[in-house]
């Protein structure tokens, strides 16, 4: 069972810290959070961070640990996650991944190595600047012409990442797809990845449901406590779907309810968008949540891959 891990991927509410703390309860494992918006503190509600009642007493790890004004990249990620990983292996326990976040699962377990490329601060703050004067999109259709294929995975309004991935291809002379295939080495764990596979109205439906009860569990306090204390909108933290919504709102830019719809179509969106990224992996073994007998079916999965 050596370096046997398990994964639980999945677009958001569709119950993967549910299935993920039921799959370590049963095969003794513990939890590693691939979420690249639960890793900073102060943002629980809106990111649906597992609380103690959630976690039903198995040990979770890479949660609420980074201050959001830091700047904490995939990189970052992958170098403490695969500490954990390596930690709970070295006490005869399974590592269950679980998170939406595909880059960062696919970086930690395809054993990318990201190499430590020059800088170029002066482009960073001219498209910076051209992002701020002609908008985020402008930035974007630079990546789409230049490479594609990365700006199909990239949201238009993570402009550092866009901004990122323009950088590399200017420093290496390669697209950031390029170069990211050539930092994919033998991969060091063998994982099983399970995909929660759902009804698209059913998930659009737990989507808007979940909205309502983050708000009522107090999300918009949540939000203007990290406003006022002065966590910027530019960022990585306040980027997050829910926070930078209802930032417009405090800042006049919207009513409430214009806020709180468009949590929920960006909600939808994103949903949408890890579906797409996930169906790419063809060693992902999909299971549909809403068919009879969905858990035993997956432990079944689990525990032949444990054996």
């Amino acid at each position: 069972m050596q370096n046997k891990i398990i994964a639980v991927a999945g677009p958001t509410a569709s119950g993967k810290t549910a299935l993920a703390v039921e799959i370590a309860k049963a095969v003794n494992g513990e939890i590693v959070s691939c979420d690249s918006m639960q890793i900073y503190k102060g943002l629980s509600i809106g990111t649906a961070k597992p609380d103690e009642d959630e976690m039903q007493g198995i040990p979770h790890h890479m949660l609420d640990f980074v201050e959001p004004e830091r700047r904490y990249s995939v990189a970052d990620f992958v170098c403490d996650a695969r500490r954990c990983i390596d930690d709970i292996l070295s006490r005869g326990k399974v590592p269950v991944i679980a998170g939406g976040t595909g880059l960062y699962m696919d970086s930690v377990l395809n054993n990318i190595s990201f190499a430590d490329f020059d800088s170029d601060p002066n482009f960073r703050e001219e498209m910076q600047a051209l992002a701020d004067s002609k908008g985020n999109d402008a930035v974007y259709a630079l990546l789409q012409e230049t490479d594609p294929e990365a700006a199909e995975k990239i949201h238009p309004n993570n402009v550092r990442r866009v901004i990122r991935a323009l950088e590399v291809c200017k420093v290496t002379g390669k697209t950031f797809t390029q170069v990211n295939l050539e930092s994919v080495r033998d991969a060091v764990y063998d994982a099983l990845i399970i995909g929660i596979d759902m009804d698209r109205e059913r998930l659009y439906e737990r989507i808007n449901l979940r909205v309502d009860i983050m708000l009522e569990k107090g999300l918009l306090e949540e939000v203007k406590g990290l406003w006022e204390k002065g966590v910027g909108a530019d960022t990585t933290a306040m980027q997050a779907i829910g926070y930078k919504e209802l930032v417009e709102y405090f800042e006049g830019r919207c009513s409430l309810g214009e806020a709180v719809e468009k949590i929920k179509m960006e909600s939808r969106r994103y949903a949408k968008r890890q579906l797409t990224w996930f169906r790419r992996n063809p060693s992902i073994a999909w299971f549909d949540a809403g068919e009879d007998g969905f858990y035993e079916k997956v432990f079944e999965k689990c525990f032949t891959f444990l054996k």
